[in-house]
């Protein structure tokens, strides 16, 4: 028998509080509380979770809050049940209808994000260069 390609799921429950970092391959999903940075591939905040994080990842779906700095390569997506605050970097932002979003917004082109993460500028962490949405 041939090994199934197998896709990594990791989850915090809800009755799970997380103070420290998180590095994750494949999909993790969060329904409880996470306080620290996050590095990722795909990662859900559930209708109960609550995240205060740096997180950089590829892409991030809101259904409950999140609080800080998000860096996704490829997507934010914010559902209605959803909030987001801090700072956002994407490429494409969805935002459902009853979704809030209270950030300083970013949308980049993949190329851009690829430029800006090769040269980082430790004064100006949110450049100017790409299409910018203020709310």
């Amino acid at each position: 028998m041939g090994k199934k390609k197998g896709l990594n799921l990791s989850i915090i429950d809800s009755e799970l509080k997380i103070d420290g970092s998180i590095v994750s391959r494949g999909k993790l999903i969060i329904k409880g509380s996470l306080r620290g940075a996050i590095e990722g591939e795909t990662v859900v905040i559930a209708e109960e979770g609550e995240v205060h994080s740096d997180a950089r990842v590829v892409s991030m779906t809101i259904g409950g809050s999140f609080e800080g700095e998000i860096h996704a390569s490829k997507e934010l997506i914010i559902l209605s049940t959803g909030s987001c605050s801090g700072k956002v970097v994407c490429k494409d932002l969805i935002v459902e209808n009853g979704g809030i979003l209270n950030a300083d917004v970013c949308c980049k082109t993949a190329k851009k994000m690829t430029i800006d993460s090769k040269k980082k500028d430790e004064t100006n962490p949110m450049p100017g260069d790409g299409r910018k949405i203020e709310l």
